[in-house]
């Protein structure tokens, strides 16, 4: 598939007034309204953004850019990421923009897009939409004149529809009443909504970084950090502890002894727990080829099948489309529970641990961790320029020898960083640390030299 100049694993992100700049933002708003054109029904686009001061100046140039080739543009502030997939379709917009770089520090930002029914653009939308974006003769003859120039609106009470929509992730038969919950949002777009929806549905909720300022979103905090969110439910006494990122679609849990709960293990219990309550479809759950073979093992063991799709969250919901899965997700906290949210959701995938918890009436460090992880490692190299993998000389060879092994392997470079990914996993700890190093010292030369 050819390679995209704009977009990355999870629409365009860059340095914000570097690569992301105010004209890019405009001309990729224009190329997305042309691209949608024939198939606009109402002519509204949604735009929400998280809490990053760079929003102010992409949220602007987004909406000139929609705008100047006629389209209305409804403003909703800082929101989470799912919520704007979910208001999109529920207010009937042609499309929805979400302004965020996710779980980047605040110099970065980024522009996510949503269909009108709150998917995701797949690649080969993103590949037409980056066509139009070069093509500066299609740009200029977009632009309109007069009566038919767009018209911006600020919306403020949108976040009444999304708690509802949250609500009704968690079943109503349950409360959180005598709860008491850790909740770190990360000083992200979900400052306002996160603790509102757990406070509404009866918990008792400690608040950990929810004053925003426009440059401390992610910094030393949320799901990136979960440390904080563990010394506060020790501190506490709490029953359950949950980290977001700045843009609310992905979660760390941390159980009621301070501890992290892994990525893979609480897609797991989580499988699990909706197979036993007959809400699985299709018969397994969706994870990336990141997640450890030891989730593999326990799917096989509940008579579930666990499907592989490539990193990114898009790729795991087309691959749950593909299959007929409502379930799915990936190690590093975006879960998709599909019936109630059109993308990873940190809060709809809290109050499922939740509902989880209350049924099984036991404590987090009880039932999050229904099996042992092989022994896994994944490493982060920064890299100055990424050269294709399969021109490094010499990397086959390296490979060959982990697969001899019995060693599963995946490197990749990250889709939003100048950094190689490097994941091992094997079941004798000792050889595996070994090799990793020697794999690190291998990459460094190779692409640092």
């Amino acid at each position: 598939m050819k390679t995209l100049k704009l977009f990355g694993t999870d629409g365009v992100r860059g340095e914000a007034g570097s690569f992301l700049s105010a004209e890019v933002a405009m001309k990729v708003a224009m190329a997305v309204g042309i691209y949608l054109k024939k198939q606009a029904v109402t002519h509204k686009i949604l735009v929400g953004k998280d809490t990053r001061r760079s929003g102010y100046m992409i949220e602007n140039a987004i909406v000139s850019g929609l705008t100047a080739i006629g389209y209305d543009v409804i403003e909703v502030g800082p929101m989470p990421t799912p919520a704007i997939a979910f208001i999109t379709e529920n207010m009937r917009c042609d499309a929805g923009i979400m302004i965020s770089a996710s779980h980047n520090s605040f110099e970065d930002n980024g522009i996510k897009f949503f269909d009108a029914h709150g998917n995701k653009f797949s690649t080969d939308v993103e590949a037409k939409i980056e066509s139009i974006y070069f093509d500066d003769e299609k740009l200029k003859e977009a632009q309109i004149t007069g009566k038919k120039i767009g018209k911006a609106k600020r919306i403020d009470d949108v976040i009444g529809r999304y708690i509802v929509q949250l609500k009704n992730s968690f079943p109503v038969s349950h409360s959180l009443q005598g709860m008491r919950i850790v909740l770190d949002t990360a000083n992200g777009a979900a400052y306002k909504v996160g603790p509102t929806v757990l406070e509404e549905l009866g918990a008792e909720v400690i608040v950990l970084h929810n004053t925003p300022d426009g440059f401390n979103i992610n910094e030393g905090c949320g799901a990136l950090h979960p440390n904080n969110v563990s010394k506060a439910v020790v501190q506490y006494r709490a029953d359950l502890g949950i980290a977001l990122d700045g843009d609310a679609d992905r979660l760390v849990v941390v159980d009621e002894k301070g501890e992290v709960v892994d990525g893979d293990q609480l897609l797991g219990a989580l499988g699990a727990y909706f197979a036993q309550k007959n809400q699985l479809k299709g018969g397994g759950i969706v994870a990336t080829v990141m997640s450890n073979g030891g989730l593999d093992d326990f799917m096989h063991t509940q008579g579930l099948k666990l499907y592989r799709s490539d990193v990114g969250d898009k790729h795991v919901l087309e691959l749950m489309k593909k299959e007929g899965i409502n379930f799915g997700g990936e190690q590093s906290g975006h879960v998709i529970m599909h019936d109630y949210a059109k993308t990873g959701d940190g809060l709809v995938s809290a109050l499922c641990v939740l509902s989880l918890l209350i049924d099984k009436n036991a404590a987090a460090s009880e039932v999050l961790r229904p099996f042992k992880l092989f022994p896994q490692k994944l490493i982060n190299i920064n890299v100055k320029e990424k050269k294709p993998l399969q021109d490094i000389i010499g990397l086959q060879e390296h490979l060959q020898s982990l697969e001899k092994l019995g060693m599963r392997h995946l490197i990749r470079y990250s889709g939003t960083e100048n950094k190689l990914r490097v994941l091992l996993e094997g079941k004798d700890e000792k050889v595996m640390n070994k090799e990793m190093e020697k794999l690190i010292s291998f990459f460094q030369k190779a692409l640092n030299a």
